[in-house]
């Protein structure tokens, strides 16, 4: 018989179309569940409420955050879902169970000058135009990693200046790109993007030496590189959150900047209008009769 919780995956993959990060996120944690069921002398197939409330307990107090325990609950869910129409269960021992909720935290930024010093970090490095190219669209489009590394050549529309992108659950939106980001990608493909093929074709924007992809890991590691000496950490999700943050407090619309990241469910961008310090003393200065 072939694994339930495969069965799952490959359902999650085929029929609803979830994209591999959050495939990968439900393996793990449904891995761990199975695990913890083993423990009570229990498997996948056999569980109830109880054990569901004793394993988020467990990681409760394994110190993980409101997050992990809310996509925990998530695949949980999906997984008694699939069983009831399989019928491999007759009642659904997660119906009307709360994901926590835990206070939505105001997103770690830097500031626009310190955006700005990040983005002139790459020059005279030896990838820097790529490096400063991946910088660029990164916070010009507020991409997510994956959706970065995963870019094609053909994904981008220099004279309209968009980028179609292909984002959680296999869902296309396009997303303009600024002037600066456009010419310093189109340098990228005319001066160093030929070299580092090396004579090979790839449908990927952006590679490393021999022609291959770029990879989450280096896609880190460079921005960990070039971020040395800001005031937080900074990692591609943070150009992300300037991205949104940085628009909001220019003006923009929340429903535009819904579209732009690719949020299914606009209560995940609402998370940007969470008042920051910065953001009250600009609404101060210009509402205040005295500011």
């Amino acid at each position: 018989m072939v694994d339930i919780i495969e069965r799952f995956l490959s359902y999650l993959t085929i029929e609803k179309g979830l994209a591999s990060n959050t495939i990968e996120a439900y393996k793990r944690d449904l891995r761990k569940f199975s695990a913890y069921l083993s423990e009570a002398g229990k498997d996948i197939t056999d569980f109830g409420r109880g054990d569901i409330l004793s394993f988020i307990s467990r990681l409760r107090d394994s110190g993980n955050q409101t997050a992990t325990l809310a996509r925990n609950i998530s695949a949980l869910r999906g997984l008694c879902k699939f069983m009831l129409i399989e019928k491999i269960i007759s009642e659904d021992p997660v119906e009307n169970l709360a994901a926590p909720k835990g206070w939505k935290r105001v997103p770690k930024i830097i500031g626009v000058e310190d955006v700005s010093s990040l983005l002139r970090k790459p020059a005279g490095e030896k990838f820097s135009l790529r490096d400063q190219a991946i910088l660029e669209i990164l916070y010009s489009c507020g991409l997510r990693a994956s959706e970065v590394i995963n870019m094609k050549v053909s994904d981008i529309n220099f004279e309209a200046g968009f980028i179609i992108i292909l984002g959680k659950g296999s869902k296309e939106r396009v997303v303009p790109v600024n002037e600066t980001a456009l010419e310093t990608i189109k340098k990228y493909i005319g001066e160093l993007r030929p070299a580092l093929l090396n004579k090979k074709t790839s449908p990927f924007l952006f590679l490393r030496k021999g022609g291959k992809p770029m990879t989450r890991q280096r896609l880190w590691q460079l921005i960990k590189t070039y971020s040395g000496g800001l005031p937080v950490s900074v990692s591609p999700h943070t150009l992300r959150h300037c991205f949104a943050s940085h628009l909001l407090d220019g003006g923009a619309d929340l429903r535009a900047l819904q579209k732009m990241l690719g949020h299914a469910d606009i209560s995940t961008t609402q998370i940007y209008t969470k008042v920051t310090p910065e953001r009250l003393r600009k609404i101060h200065k210009e509402f205040h009769p005295r500011g």
